[in-house]
């Protein structure tokens, strides 16, 4: 029993200690399942803290990757550029190369140069020296310029004294003598040609035919001078026998049919420089109507062919333009009119005709000429004047005549005033040109036939033109002869005042005035009678001696 008790308290010894074992087993068992639970809540932070870790992680990797894609780009790119540089660097080498070769060269070349820098230096010190020189040189040079001027001041003054006693020398009225060819509207049924019995003679032959028997017997035999004309007139005799008379002539100069308006010109030139140099000038045109007066004096459209006024006015601008650079300043004016009748009609006026009376006004102390209620007009150029040439044309007076269809039956004349002045020397001068295209100087009988009128019919207006015509040529005929017989006596009256003509002209033909005449005749055998009679008008013309011309100065 009590071994069973012994076993019973041993057992329940055991028991007890069972029991507390267990208690404490539980104990470590609730221990470790709270280390468990600490240790689970410690893993489950853990893994939360691994699963962020691992998801930065891999937002770090993916973003390794990015960057690692770029990074291949950005080789890739690299590698492209590395070989754009490595060529680069090729070719830099390439150049490199070529620079040193070009450096050398251009180091040879430097000290050539260095060595032409040192002649050059050289050569520029000497050229400052010949500089210095030079500048004194050109120093005495403006001095010599200036003495030049006044020299050239002093020598214009010299060179116009000189033309003008040239033109003195030459005699201050002249008279040329101008034969024009046989034309085209001179071969008529009228003209009493006969025709030639040449068997089949050319076209050429037969109008050089037709020519000579239309050309009267004229003949120029000074070949050297050109001053004598010749002319043969046949007539019968009362006992019927073959009479040949020779009639010559003597001019200043003798224009044969072949002289080109130039070679005319030429002779005039200078009386267009004396007109600048302050003197009184004038140019007409003399003869029977049909002689080629107007054509002289306007000429044709071509330059070959224009006439003694727009060559006039040509060479005064030339002149006048010359004369710039010596000081002279110019201005020029022209006026054109008409004599129809003893009545002065403007020719550049838009009024009618007679619609104003215009006068003659003279100033004797200037020696100047003016119109009343005239046109005159501001000249700038020789272009100007050609148009009033034109203009001035289409309003002339004309009427048909025997002579010519279309004959000028008034006097025309231009009038060109020249006014100059010079500031250096304070000289002043003022010089008038009037070229004048005279009516036609033929016989009335011989204009208009027995009958005194176009046709033969009696035309009293035609007959009042002509005789008017041929009172104010025969006036200036006579104021020429008086001028002539003045200049011997000195005490001769001058009938200016018989015509409005010569009174309009009265001081271009005093003795203040070179004069010249331009004798216009007609080639044709026909004309031979006016052609003598107008010969013996320009012969005692050319045998009058006028006074010394002088200066006209304001």
């Amino acid at each position: 029993m009590d071994e069973e008790r012994a076993k019973r308290i041993e057992l329940q010894e055991e028991q007890r200690a069972l029991s507390l074992q267990l208690v404490a087993s539980q104990q470590q068992e609730l221990n470790r399942r709270a280390e468990l639970n600490i240790i689970s809540d410690e893993l489950e932070n853990s893994r939360k803290k691994h699963a962020r870790e691992i998801a930065d992680l891999e937002f770090d990797l993916q973003k390794k990757d990015r960057l690692l894609r770029e990074a291949n780009e950005d080789l890739r790119a690299c590698r492209n550029d590395l070989e754009q540089e490595r060529e680069t660097v090729s070719s830099l080498k390439s150049a490199l190369n070529a620079q040193s070769n070009a450096h050398l060269t251009l180091t040879a070349e430097n000290r050539s140069f260095q060595t032409q820098f040192t002649a050059l230096q050289a050569q520029y010190d000497e050229l400052l020296r010949t500089n210095a020189n030079l500048i004194l040189d050109l120093e005495a040079e403006r001095q010599e310029k200036i003495e030049m001027r006044k020299e050239a001041t002093e020598n214009e003054a010299v060179r116009r004294k000189l033309h003008n006693m040239v033109q003195e020398l030459k005699g201050n009225i002249r008279v040329f003598c101008r034969v024009r060819p046989v034309l085209p509207s001179d071969i008529t049924p009228s003209s009493g040609y006969q025709p030639t019995n040449s068997p089949n003679p050319s076209p050429n032959e037969e109008l050089e035919l037709i020519r000579q028997e239309l050309k009267a017997d004229i003949s120029f035999p000074d070949r050297r001078d050109h001053r004598e004309i010749n002319i043969w007139s046949s007539s019968e005799s009362a006992t019927g026998q073959e009479r040949k008379e020779s009639y010559q002539f003597m001019f200043d100069k003798v224009f044969e049919p072949e002289c080109t308006q130039a070679e005319v010109f030429e002779e005039i030139s200078m009386l267009a420089q004396s007109c600048v140099d302050g003197y009184n000038v004038c140019i007409f045109a003399y003869g029977q109507t049909g002689s080629g007066k107007s054509f002289t004096m306007e000429g044709g459209a071509s330059n070959a062919t224009k006439g003694m006024i727009p060559r006039a006015v040509d060479q005064v601008f030339r002149v006048a333009e010359d004369l710039r650079s010596k000081g002279w300043e110019y201005q020029m004016e022209g006026q054109f009119l008409e004599i129809y009748n003893e009545a002065i009609n403007d020719l550049l006026g838009k009024h009618e005709f007679d619609k104003k009376k215009h006068e003659i006004k003279h100033d004797p102390k200037t020696g100047s000429t003016r119109v009343t209620d005239i046109t005159v007009i501001p000249l700038s150029s020789p272009t100007q004047v050609r148009a009033l040439l034109s203009s001035a044309q289409s309003r002339r007076s004309v009427a048909a005549t025997l002579m010519n269809e279309r004959s000028s039956r008034s006097h025309s004349v231009f009038t060109l005033r020249i006014t100059g002045s010079n500031a250096a020397t304070g000289e002043s001068c003022e010089g008038c040109l009037n070229l004048v295209d005279l009516a036609g100087s033929e016989r009335i009988n011989v204009s208009f036939g027995n009958g005194f009128g176009t046709a033969g019919s009696n035309d009293k207006e035609r007959l009042k033109e002509t005789q008017s015509i041929n009172r104010s040529l025969s006036a200036l005929g006579d104021v020429i002869a008086a001028l002539g017989e003045k200049s011997e006596r000195g005490d001769k009256h001058i009938p200016y005042r018989n015509s409005k003509l010569t009174y309009l002209l009265q001081n271009s033909l005093s003795g203040n005035s070179k004069t010249l005449m331009v004798l216009n005749l007609s080639p044709l055998a026909s004309h031979l009678n006016e052609s003598l009679t107008s010969l013996r008008f320009a012969t005692k013309v050319n045998n009058t001696t006028l006074g010394t011309a002088k200066k006209q100065s304001r």
